[in-house]
């Protein structure tokens, strides 16, 4: 139903667009019976057979212990997987450090997110969204890495059985979390879970998504064994123009002039609405369909809620490793570029195809490339 009303908004405004549409040819559009021909669907073809997660890494991160932190972080995706299966939605009867109340799955994988880095042989310091104070892990002394996890993104829509995920940036031992910048991240990565778990990792040479629970339908390897992860997209590219729009925040568009413009040109333009509310469905959609925009501008009446270690940082290195772009919404410059001051910094954000960000700069921050 979510997707219908999507679908209805968008082509709504067609009916006063003074600009024709012109689909993509490497995207199926389908206009039968009268549909709106906005709909994006995938053309990946099935393989017959996937590289696994350790022979990615052994080929796309030279730095073993940074291989070993990965494999850390996605084996604990998958124990967040596996409890989400199960674990029903109910307040906890506990608060987060903002007195947010939380829900028992936002206890269970951050319970399981805290175990992991306390269990890794390579993290020093962990510090999680629901209590943002970096802590020392390190009971061996050989720590490498700083590791910081919204644990489930998504928590107001988690209830509607809607896509959730978890996001995680990982700094160096020489920059550590404060006073480093987005820049600085050895890798990041995001788990989205859905019908099934994927997560985008940045590696040395770009972006990679790995899916979870092989089968033999669908994932055997070339020797015959089977993997609990395999490789399901290699070097993500993000196209400079799109027709995919996630309006975060749009309550800033009555303070904003530049938003409400830039909405207008969405709509007038026949873009596909694409918002669920979810920051790690709203933006992964970049990497799954190769093109998109999510943006989130902030006004004195509509303030920032993104955190910038936990959220901004994490999914900027990744977009922009895969040819994407970000604006820090205040200078127009490069999420990436933002030092990190306070473990619970906000920040506003654009993020996703570089000509939509250049649109977004020049519209709401008012910044000409």
């Amino acid at each position: 139903m979510k997707l219908i009303l999507a679908t209805l908004f968008v082509a709504s405004a067609s009916a006063f667009s003074n600009t024709a549409f012109k689909p993509r040819s490497d995207v199926k559009l389908f206009g039968e019976y009268g549909a709106s021909s906005t709909s994006f669907y995938t053309t990946t073809e099935k393989q017959d057979s996937y590289a696994s997660l350790a022979d990615i890494l052994e080929e796309k991160c030279k730095d073993e212990k940074l291989r070993e932190v990965i494999t850390d972080m996605l084996n604990a995706c998958a124990d967040i997987t596996e409890a989400l299966r199960t674990a029903l939605v109910t307040v906890e009867g506990s608060s987060n450090t903002f007195g947010d109340a939380q829900l028992s799955v936002d206890v269970v994988a951050d319970n399981i997110m805290w175990e992991a880095v306390k269990d890794s042989k390579v993290i020093r310091e962990g510090a999680s969204e629901e209590d943002p104070i970096v802590r020392d892990v390190d009971t061996s002394g050989d720590g490498e890495y700083t590791v910081c996890w919204d644990p489930l993104d998504g928590s107001s829509i988690v209830d509607n059985n809607w896509a959730v995920g978890t996001i995680m940036g990982i700094w160096g031992k020489e920059t550590g979390l404060i006073g480093a910048k987005g820049s600085d991240q050895k890798t990041a990565l995001v788990a989205l879970y859905g019908p099934r778990t994927t997560v985008v990792v940045a590696l040395d040479d770009g972006t990679y998504e790995f899916s979870y629970g092989c089968t033999p339908e669908g994932c055997q390897l070339p020797d015959g064994t089977w993997e609990p992860w395999i490789c399901s997209r290699e070097k993500i590219q993000i196209s400079e123009d799109c027709k995919i729009f996630a309006p975060a925040n749009m309550r800033a568009a009555q303070d904003l002039p530049g938003y409400k413009e830039l909405i207008d040109h969405y709509m007038l333009n026949r873009y596909t609405l694409r918002y669920s509310g979810g920051l790690v469905p709203d933006v992964y959609q970049q990497f799954t369909k190769t093109q998109g925009v999510f943006s989130n501008p902030t006004s004195e009446g509509s303030p920032a809620k993104l955190r910038l270690a936990f959220e901004a940082a994490p999914f900027g290195l990744l977009v922009e490793k895969a040819g994407g772009k970000t604006s820090d919404g205040i200078t127009g410059n490069s999420i990436l570029d933002v030092q990190i001051n306070a473990v619970d910094q906000r920040t506003p954000l654009c993020i996703g195809s570089a000509n939509e960000v250049d649109r977004f700069n020049d519209l709401v921050v008012g910044k000409e490339d």
